[in-house]
């Protein structure tokens, strides 16, 4: 089994739209493209952790979560983790689960994403693109807050092996009882269950060097649907995508 997770906020439809419709559009096999929509997972008694609506320093209003004691720049900040839950919840009826990506919608995917599955390897719990990235902004796109955390953007693009023993120790009940800041650095993993992906399957645009080959744009500061972002890089490419969509 293959699924593909794409976070979902409602101040981003139109990133979220793009990402999928571009990841479809690659395809040329059928994988389930789906959405982590958080009103539903609240509603499913999947997500329960406390969440309140404060302003940030700019004096725009920030989601922010209570048992980390910091700001949430998405409404996947924290549900981002449920994907190997809600992967198997879908094959339930298979004793084989295989693998779910879960993967930000401020990206643009520019080649099939099977080819991604090809290069997941079993040994491992979950695969991802081990950056070496330490913010120095204090805000990013939206205006939201920055938050720096040990392994940060590693959970923007991560591929989780449902079959693997390892992450029956994600379970919901911890998902929703730990400071993110513990769950965006595995805590339920051991160093040697993490697998590395190629840089290019995540490249943080103005972050760093560009990687080739490149397979994911990641507007991780800000990307061509906010104000102020219409200019960086890749932007025509996105709105090229986003006419796809719209027409």
């Amino acid at each position: 089994m293959k699924s593909i997770f794409i976070g979902f906020d409602p101040r981003e439809t139109s990133a979220f739209a793009v990402c999928r419709t571009a990841i479809r559009r690659h395809l040329n096999q059928i994988i389930p493209v789906r959405g982590i929509v958080l009103e539903g997972l609240m509603k499913d008694d999947l997500y329960w952790r406390k969440t309140e609506v404060r302003k940030s320093a700019v004096d725009r209003p920030i989601l922010w979560d209570c048992i980390s004691d910091a700001p949430m720049s998405t409404e996947f900040a924290i549900s981002r983790f449920l994907t190997p839950h809600l992967a198997r919840r879908e094959s339930y009826k298979t004793t084989h689960h295989g693998w779910a990506l879960f993967m930000d919608c401020d990206m643009l995917p520019l080649v099939n994403f099977g080819r991604l599955f090809d290069e997941l390897d079993d040994n491992y719990a979950l695969m991802c693109v081990k950056h070496q990235h330490a913010p120095t902004a204090g805000t990013k796109m939206d205006g939201q807050l920055q938050t720096v955390y040990a392994r940060k953007n590693w959970s923007s693009f991560m591929a989780f092996n449902c079959d693997h023993p390892a992450n029956d120790k994600l379970t919901v009940e911890l998902i929703n009882s730990v400071p993110g800041r513990d769950l965006h650095r595995f805590c339920w993993l051991e160093d040697d269950e993490i697998g590395e992906l190629q840089p290019g399957w995540n490249w943080l645009v103005g972050e760093q060097p560009e990687p080739m080959p490149l397979k994911n744009i990641h507007f991780t500061q800000g990307g061509p649907w906010f104000p102020g972002y219409e200019d960086v890089p890749y932007a025509d490419e996105w709105r090229e995508e986003f006419h796809r969509w719209a027409s």
